[in-house]
């Protein structure tokens, strides 16, 4: 019979089955060494930010990582990211990555929400508007969404804050802050702060000096913009204190500053006379609210002035203060300490 009618065998089960999972075993042998190898194996390693947008898709995230170099096979990254869920569970900020992480660790960092975290501080005395623009500087938040939420009667009334500013409740510290978090949330966070600090026994010892906590708060502001040391702050406090029941003025200038927009920096005899809410030459008692935001030395300050008679200060431009029970003597003080050193 001729051969060219003959049928070629079958080739064997067995040797498809062999051939599949060899195929699987190099496929899979492969796939390992590309999830735990690193990006680069440069000894000169980059790093490198990457920013992820709220409501960006996987693709969009996918192609950020191709663009900067950290993704070198599309599909196997793509094949990993849904091995692990990682498609639907990326939280949205900056990561800080390099080019000698495996695409194992990458996904990591997104899967944990390792966002990348800037180390601000907030020092003890700082407005809204210097928070602002310190924040604006490292694009945390936009300055001006900033300011205006700080004033917005209904984001106050959810911090349960009184009056018409957030100043005085964002509370000087040092914090980690992200680019993800936005005005509000990291204003929640700094209020937050405040509320861990101000203890109910603080608050407490407040109605027992005849004031409300936010009266406290802003002569703890008033007192913070005073400066000098912190071992003087109980005697400002005690000179605030003597001239409020005594019914007298407080005569400020950090509060009349306070009131003037655009302050150039040079306080002038007009500024003073010019009746503002904040210019305690002209006003009665407490100004409306406060005029910073008072560390708590400041509060612990207003809640505990120095049981003395002063009535007068003056600085004596090294950090400290010279303080005075009647005006002659304090006269003779802004003579030595302001006028003379003018001269």
């Amino acid at each position: 019979m001729d051969m060219k009618g003959k049928k070629k065998p079958a080739t064997p089960l067995i040797l498809i089955i062999w051939a599949v999972a060899l195929s699987l075993v190099v496929f899979y042998t492969g796939y390992v060494y590309y999830v735990d190898s690193p990006v680069s194996t440069e000894p000169q390693q980059e790093s490198i930010t990457v920013e992820i947008s709220k409501g960006d898709s996987f693709t969009a995230v996918m192609n950020a990582l191709e663009e900067v170099g950290l993704i070198k096979h599309r599909r196997s990254f793509y094949l990993l990211a849904i091995l692990r869920g990682a498609p639907k569970h990326i939280r949205a900020g900056e990561y800080e990555l390099d080019t000698s992480m495996t695409p194992r660790e990458i996904l990591d960092k997104f899967l944990k929400g390792e966002i990348k975290g800037y180390r601000i501080p907030i020092p003890e005395g700082f407005t809204v508007r210097q928070i602002a623009s310190r924040l604006s500087h490292w694009r945390l938040v936009d300055e001006e969404a900033f300011t205006e939420r700080a004033y917005n009667k209904d984001f106050l009334a959810s911090l349960y804050i009184p009056g018409d500013s957030i100043e005085g409740y964002l509370f000087p510290d040092t914090y980690i802050l992200t680019r993800s978090m936005g005005e509000e949330e990291i204003m929640r966070f700094m209020v937050r702060r405040f509320r861990q600090k101000v203890t109910s026994a603080m608050m407490q010892r407040a109605g027992e000096l005849g004031f409300t906590f936010e009266e406290i708060l802003i002569l703890a502001s008033i007192i913070e913009k005073e400066g000098g040391l912190n071992e003087n702050k109980p005697l400002i406090a005690a000179v605030f204190h003597n001239r409020l029941k005594k019914g007298m003025r407080l005569q400020s200038d950090p509060t009349v500053i306070y009131g003037i927009e655009k302050f150039n920096g040079n306080l002038t005899k007009k500024h003073l006379k010019k009746t503002t809410l904040y210019n305690t030459y002209r006003i009665e008692g407490l100004p409306p609210g406060p005029i910073c935001n008072p560390g708590i030395d400041s509060i612990m300050a207003a809640l505990y002035p120095a049981p003395v008679n002063y009535l007068f200060f003056v600085s004596k431009n090294d950090g400290s203060h010279h303080f005075s029970a009647d005006l002659a003597n304090h006269n003779k003080a802004v003579i030595k300490y302001q006028i003379k050193r003018r001269r």
